[in-house]
């Protein structure tokens, strides 16, 4: 490894897994930290989060979903052991940067993380597109068919064009209360 990255000082640092072993690599290191004495140098292993709402068998389920696939965040100090220890835990391909020496998150994008870690609502995950068909499932709509003019994902909500009457209606629904035919 590269001499100068042995004065760089704690900083957070991003490092490449294998997609989908985002939390044993976080596991591992994290025993590998304590069973290598590496406190002093290696302070923190997080895996970015964020919670979502999805559809499951027509019901709503709140599940956490990886905000950054394939990468955990750990806060460190990099010299020549840390680094090792690092680099040679299971399913760890590398850190971000320029070659052998890591490159540390700004201060910007950390905040930026953070942001999306510290948010307490949930995010729909909502499979609906302009001018999808759907039924609604229930309210005072339901088993009615229309088409989907509106997305909001911030809220959650879908807004149906319905005809009732003889003329397309738009109705705001919860995404939960339709489903696509």
């Amino acid at each position: 490894m590269a001499k100068q990255a042995a004065n760089t000082g704690r900083n957070w640092y991003v490092i490449h897994t294998y997609s989908g072993y985002e939390d044993a690599v976080k596991k591992a290191l994290e025993q590998r930290i304590e069973s290598m004495n590496m406190q002093e140098l290696i302070f923190g292993v997080v895996v970015p989060k964020e919670k979502q709402i999805i559809m499951k068998n027509g019901q709503p389920k709140e599940v956490e979903r990886t905000i950054f696939p394939g990468y955990v965040l750990i806060e460190m100090t990099v010299n020549d052991d840390s680094w090792y220890v690092v680099r040679n835990t299971p399913n760890v391909t590398g850190f971000v940067g320029a070659g052998t020496i890591p490159v540390p998150v700004s201060p910007e994008e950390w905040r930026v993380v953070e942001r999306h870690m510290g948010k307490s609502q949930p995010k729909f995950k909502i499979d609906f597109q302009e001018g999808d068909q759907v039924t609604v499932l229930d309210g005072p709509f339901q088993n009615y068919e229309g088409n989907v003019k509106e997305v909001d994902h911030e809220k959650g909500k879908v807004k149906v064009l319905i005809t009732i009457f003889g003329r397309e209606t738009p109705v705001e629904l919860e995404f939960t209360q339709v489903k696509k035919k």
